[in-house]
């Protein structure tokens, strides 16, 4: 699509030059205006290749011309509609961002780029054409996807909605192995009862999440009916347990602790020991600590890497304490007030080099002095643990389900409302076309 005003110019010098020749030459004709921009016959007699190939690539058959040529007309002129905002906003789709696109595209259709090239040229393309379609392509998308995007408002209660119906269908036939922990609440306990109650439970589960071993605290707190069993169900599908239980296991994954929750009875703590027919998500979390120095005019990198070195030879002499010196040395306020603490986190919220020593530093290890770009670190992985995430991988799925379906909707709204606001004239000599 070209600027009309300068095409037509190139038209009448077209014609200028054609007069010097013995054979006439068919012109390059404007098929529609589309604000202040043209499309000529030359843009449809392209996209019309364009679809004949991928229509035989899927063996899909065609309307007739008359009809592909309609729907061909529809699509450029949203396509020019959408390239006019793009160009507003100023997007600009480099030969990088183009390559790759079109790698993807021919590694999609199992095959390579010089395959790519000859399929075109069967089919009349020639690559530089291809390559500025998908350039087109790529950056109408574009222009799209932020408009679309401000258009679109997802609640918190519409995502939570969705995961528990997700939920609830891929729990279907799936089976738990769990075990239970019962503290018991006397009838008509008074309120200074429950609360001791209450805080002797969330103390188990405080125990249990830093590894305390379930069938044993079972034994010694539990009263409820598998207490001499450790605790241990066994293998039930959520119709089969109790209501209370049911109510609260969601799509928690293996080694989950649920609670406290409480019920008439008392208070109760319960494990997802295993979980057959549902996908589960885990992740890998690190505690870890460090101390910070930050380079400056009065401090090179050589001066912040020895304070460092001297730092750790301290600690680890058993001349300091790792904490204090923290507190005492450490350029990042967040964590120098715990001692350097970072608290439990996913290696992958760091920058590379941090998240690669605390992936792989041995625990209780101190590492080197390292350098990032908020400057030079020693760092102490404390622990690890395995966490589940399956609830927050369900939120998430149901997040992207909900914001594809806005998407589409708003999209189809928002074209419709270019569509409206835009000049669009057809010449008369165009519909003499072919």
């Amino acid at each position: 699509m070209k600027n009309w005003k300068s095409s037509l110019l190139g038209m009448a010098l077209l014609g200028l030059s054609a007069g010097s020749f013995a054979a006439p030459q068919e012109l390059d004709r404007v098929v529609t205006i589309v604000n202040n921009n043209v499309i000529l016959q030359s843009d449809v007699n392209s996209m019309l290749k364009t679809v004949r190939m991928n229509a035989a690539g899927q063996n899909q058959p065609l309307p007739s011309d008359t009809v592909l040529k309609d729907q061909i007309m529809e699509k450029l002129i949203i396509e020019t509609l959408q390239l006019q905002q793009a160009d507003q906003f100023g997007i600009r789709i480099d030969d990088t961002r183009l390559d790759q696109a079109i790698a993807q595209l021919a590694a999609e259709r199992q095959m390579s780029i010089p395959q790519l090239q000859q399929e075109l040229a069967s089919f009349g393309i020639s690559y530089p054409e291809f390559r500025e379609q998908m350039r087109r392509d790529l950056t109408a998308s574009e222009a799209r996807t932020i408009q679309v995007r401000r258009r679109i408002n997802i609640l918190p209660q519409e995502v939570d909605t969705l995961a528990e119906q997700l939920s609830q269908h891929e729990q279907q036939g799936t089976r738990y192995n769990i075990s239970h922990i019962q503290l018991r609440l006397e009838e008509g306990a008074s309120a200074a009862e429950r609360d001791q109650v209450a805080k002797a439970a969330q103390d188990l589960v405080n125990q249990l999440k830093s590894g305390a071993d379930f069938a044993n605290l079972a034994y010694s707190y539990s009263k409820g009916p598998k207490a001499l069993q450790g605790g241990a169900w066994g293998w039930m599908r959520k119709e089969e347990m109790p209501t209370i239980f049911a109510d609260q296991i969601d799509s928690q994954g293996n080694g989950a602790i649920i609670g406290p929750f409480r019920s008439g009875v008392g208070y109760h703590i319960l494990k997802v020991n295993q979980v057959e027919g549902l996908e589960t998500v885990s992740v890998t979390e690190v505690n870890a600590r460090h101390i910070l120095v930050k380079t400056s005019v009065i401090l090179s990198d050589d001066a912040a890497k020895k304070q460092l070195m001297e730092a750790r030879r301290a600690i680890m002499a058993g001349e300091r304490n790792f904490a204090d010196v923290a507190q005492s040395m450490s350029a990042d306020p967040g964590s120098a007030v715990n001692g350097g603490d970072l608290g439990w986190q996913t290696p992958d919220v760091y920058v590379p080099e941090f998240k690669d020593k605390v992936e792989n530093l041995p625990k209780g290890n101190i590492s080197e002095p390292f350098k990032t770009v908020h400057g030079w670190h020693i760092v102490e992985v404390l622990d690890r643990r395995n966490v589940d995430r399956t609830d927050a991988a369900v939120k998430n799925r149901a997040y992207r389900i909900l914001f594809s379906r806005k998407f589409n909707e708003e999209a189809q709204a928002w074209l419709q409302e270019l569509r409206a606001g835009a000049f669009i004239e057809k010449p008369e000599y165009a519909n003499d076309q072919g």
